[in-house]
């Protein structure tokens, strides 16, 4: 049994809950989880060729942040045990203004693992309608960008020489630019 094995048999200790997250600490290691089980579901929203991206201003980095699409699962009353499929439908026609036909789930995916024991779903949105101008909650103050994939990495670009965020669910998006051909 390696160390990291027998760190993960010790006790687990809340050392702060908050109304969304908890910080824990097992052994040695010190990460953050969410509260009461929820988790929290990321939409790529795709169609004639243009994805479809949000910007807000996320404190924890004290600047504007490009994402997909993405909200939480079962995070208000009532809605605990809610479907992946059915929290990223409310999401993406809250934040973007758009609706989908369907909701492909693609499987769950840890963003930082090794200090965060969130998960998310990722689900990919299928024939888009819009509906709405978007923008999220009255607190999220959410633009929308309808960008072009051919120039999706220019635009990602752009948006971190001005300074700007960049959620790493985009590196999903921009994969073959980031690997290349060998």
């Amino acid at each position: 049994m390696s160390i990291p094995e027998e760190e993960a048999a010790l006790p687990e200790r809340t050392v702060w809950e908050g109304k969304y997250i908890n910080a824990k600490v097992r052994g040695r290691w010190e990460y953050v989880s969410r509260a009461r089980n929820i988790r929290a579901a990321a939409i790529i929203a795709i169609q004639d060729g243009h994805i479809l991206l949000v910007e807000q201003y996320r404190i924890p980095l004290g600047k504007r942040c490009l994402e997909i699409p993405a909200g939480l699962i079962g995070d208000d009353d009532g809605l605990e045990g809610e479907p992946a499929e059915k929290a990223a439908a409310r999401e993406l026609e809250e934040e973007t203004g758009y609706i989908a036909a369907r909701m492909e789930n693609l499987g769950e995916f840890y963003s930082s693992p090794g200090m965060v024991s969130e998960s998310f779903t990722l689900l990919r949105a299928h024939n888009l309608t819009k509906v709405s101008q978007g923008g999220g909650t009255e607190n999220e103050n959410i633009t929308v960008h309808r960008v072009k994939l051919a120039e999706l990495p220019k635009f990602v670009a752009d948006w971190r020489a001005s300074g700007h965020a960049v959620d790493v669910k985009l590196a999903i998006i921009m994969a073959q630019e980031f690997i290349g051909e060998e």
